[in-house]
């Protein structure tokens, strides 16, 4: 925008300095032509053009040195602003790799592997593998159906069995005996009453608290949302530092909680690495997608991360906030030069003395845009630390 004002600017300064040199000032055609074309020359190609682009490209490269590739430049107005970051947790702020802590029994355990073995969530998968490794084998099963957020349910010969989370007892009117442990519990129900649990953990990674940490240092506040039950959740925000722990969240629910931050004024990154996350990315103001996650996140996202390391979003909104900085100070100089330099080369100085020609009006043009350029180079050598 501002460049495009420059042209017409540039334009219809040339043009008046032609008619008040020549008609108004009286003096001859050749000098008022000269004038014209020292305002021309002066103004274009210039550093107004390029203050944005040298740095937007510098960006990008530096941004993908940092593990971030940024699929809409545009968004790092938006990052340099945001107030919020919502962290999905499984496979985000913790590795995603659950471990079966506990089992009431190896029939609990045979049950719950029969059924999780067509499911493709994280934790179902771990429960068939740990099941594989004791040498327990699956039942075939009929008439399996998976309830998102909840769990799977299907016939085990003609018993109807039921695999979830505490949320999908209680709507099968099912109560739990369940003394809470801070780990992920699964339940295994017959239709008539709970037979027996797994325990599972999910280990943070080594990254996340220290993303937590600096994004307070930026202002920055971070939000967790899962479907974990309350306890599990909040366990994790507190060994995190989380200021906002979203718990027992349905899949399907988690861009209402993106929505809720924003209808209070806070500007929200969602980071999320699952097909569950993609509609609270598309809602998020920006939405950062871990590259390591599914397709469908990755294509969601505005930037997506090329290592699932939490860390690499504070590194974005440093990158952003640097960037930005770069950028105004460029908008600065090149607006600086024209309001000097466009009425200099219009001969606005000569009843003091000072006439800009063509040629010298040639070198302060390059001149300016090498400056533009040499700050924008400047770039490459700064740290994305807090």
């Amino acid at each position: 925008k501002a460049a495009g004002i420059l042209t017409f600017t540039a334009l219809a300064v040339g043009l008046f300095s032609l008619f008040f040199w020549s008609v108004v000032a009286g003096q001859s055609f050749v000098f008022a032509m000269t004038m014209a074309i020292t305002v021309l020359v002066i103004a274009c190609p210039h550093a107004l053009g390029l203050a944005i682009p040298t740095v937007s490209t510098i960006a990008t490269t530096l941004a993908v040195k940092n593990g971030v590739f940024l699929k809409d430049l545009a968004k790092l107005e938006v990052i340099k602003k945001a107030t919020y970051v919502i962290f999905d947790k499984t496979g985000t702020l913790t590795k995603g790799e659950f471990g079966v802590t506990s089992s009431s029994s190896s029939k609990v355990l045979q049950i719950a592997a029969s059924l999780e073995v067509h499911s493709s969530h994280v934790i179902g998968l771990s429960i068939v593998k740990y099941a594989k490794e004791r040498g327990i084998a699956v039942k075939p099963i009929v008439n399996f159906k998976n309830l998102a957020g909840k769990g799977v349910e299907g016939l085990i010969g003609k018993v109807k069995y039921t695999v979830g989370n505490l949320r999908l007892m209680e709507e099968k009117g099912l109560s739990a005996d369940w003394e809470a442990d801070g780990n992920t519990t699964v339940f295994v129900a017959d239709g008539k009453n709970i037979l027996g649990t797994i325990s599972l953990s999910d280990q943070i990674k080594p990254e996340s608290a220290q993303a937590i940490k600096n994004l307070h240092k930026l202002g920055v506040k971070a939000a967790m949302v899962t479907g974990d039950n309350r306890l599990v959740a909040d366990g994790v925000g507190k060994q995190l530092g989380i200021d906002t722990v979203f718990a027992e969240v349905l899949p399907a629910d988690k861009y209402k909680y993106v929505k809720d931050l924003q209808e209070k004024g806070e500007i929200v990154m969602m980071v999320g690495d699952g097909v569950n996350d993609a509609p609270a990315l598309k809602q998020a103001n920006v939405g950062v997608a871990i590259g390591a996650g599914t397709d469908v996140a990755v294509e969601a996202g505005d930037v997506v991360l090329t290592r699932s390391n939490p860390e690499d979003v504070v590194r974005l909104i440093v990158l952003s906030r640097k960037v930005y900085r770069k950028m105004v100070e460029n908008l600065l100089w090149a607006t600086g030069y024209n309001v000097l330099a466009i009425p200099a080369a219009a001969g606005l100085f000569i009843p003091f003395g000072f006439q800009l020609t063509p040629g010298i009006g040639a070198f302060l043009m390059s001149l300016s845009s090498v400056i533009v350029v040499i700050n924008a180079m400047a770039l490459k050598k700064i740290k994305l630390d807090v």
